[in-house]
């Protein structure tokens, strides 16, 4: 079935309420029947490489997966259970990934963003835990656990620059987080802006979400949940701004990408990819285009790997019921 190109529609924004229920849910049992993977392929973008399949499967009845992120330099993909905490690993053209970090490990009880830094450490929110985990992505070596110290809390969603520095927001207490390389090794957290007085107001139920950084690591971009609004953060003076998108909200804003000055905002309950084209300030964009995909199931987090776009179907509306179609996938499509 092709992709699909839809309208905006005010029906669309159903409130993020049911996403923060998904999360408390984690111990439902899962009795839905199992569906064989597909073997088929598809041949990546421009960018080259080889063929990727167009998904990934992620072994488990009970997954019911978050976040994503990809290694370019390895084309390795990596994948969070929010149920148990494991983190799923496999190389960009193997369709099933495996268990690399196993559930539980290190107190990873649950495990919701993702990213890789250059230095090929792979950085985990660790939700209502509270601890964001840095590992070493070759090897699972665990180098550092840090606490972000709020309550209540909810670490959700990791952006890295440049220079290894790690900014993590916080959907339930108003604050980002940033993690910063010692240099002999290790990390140490601060709470790096605290968003009290700020134009990001938190309300009740999921605030700042996704997060990315710009190309140039001037600005992190993020979305607020519960309000459906995009805001620009200057890293050097901490200043923000709301993203003028013509008067658009992206309600149930959850996984955001940036590439050069294009910037993907995924909406999850409406099942919708949003293309926008950003101003070089980044404080105003235009909505150039709104995507879906039939394979699409409550997605949350997406990615870019080698001329496509890897977005994970949560299924979170379906945790509640104990009734997930399995099995638990990634799709790959084109990038819109």
């Amino acid at each position: 079935m092709p992709r699909r190109v839809v309208n905006r529609s005010s029906a669309a924004y159903a409130a993020c309420a049911a996403l923060l229920a998904a999360f408390t849910a984690c111990d439902q049992p899962v009795t839905a029947p199992t569906a064989p993977p597909t073997a088929q392929a598809a041949k990546s973008g421009s960018d080259g490489g080889g063929p990727l399949p167009t998904r990934y499967v992620l072994p488990g009845d009970r997954v019911f997966p978050e976040g994503v992120a990809y290694e370019q330099g390895t084309g390795l993909v990596f994948v969070s259970s929010t149920t148990d905490g494991t983190i799923f690993r496999g190389h960009d053209s193997d369709e099933v990934l495996q268990p690399f970090l196993p559930p539980g490990g290190d107190g990873r009880t649950t495990a919701v963003g993702l990213e890789v830094d250059g230095e090929g450490h792979l950085f985990v929110a660790g939700g209502g835990t509270g601890f964001v985990f840095v590992y070493d992505a070759n090897t699972g070596e665990l180098i550092a656990k840090l606490s972000g110290g709020s309550s209540p809390t909810f670490l959700n969603d990791i952006a890295v620059d440049k220079d290894g520095v790690a900014y993590i927001t916080d959907s339930m207490s108003p604050v980002i987080y940033r993690v910063v390389p010692t240099g002999a090794g290790g990390y140490t957290i601060e709470r790096w802006l605290e968003l009290a007085g700020t134009p990001i107001v938190y309300t009740a139920g999921f605030n700042l979400n996704g997060i990315d950084v710009s190309s140039n690591s001037r600005y992190l971009v993020t979305i607020q949940s519960n309000t459906g609004k995009i805001f620009r953060i200057e890293i050097a003076t901490k200043e923000i701004v709301q993203v003028d998108v013509g008067g658009a909200l992206f309600m149930a804003g959850d996984g955001v990408w940036m590439r050069g000055n294009t910037f993907y905002v995924l909406q999850n309950q409406q099942e919708l990819i949003n293309k926008i084209q950003l101003q070089p300030n980044q404080a105003e964009g235009t909505l150039v285009s709104v995507t879906t995909d039939p394979s699409f199931m409550f997605p949350t987090s997406l990615v870019g790997a080698r001329g496509r776009m890897l977005v994970v179907n949560s299924q979170f509306d379906r945790r509640a019921s104990g009734n997930p179609v399995l099995p638990f996938t990634v799709s790959v499509v084109p990038i819109p």
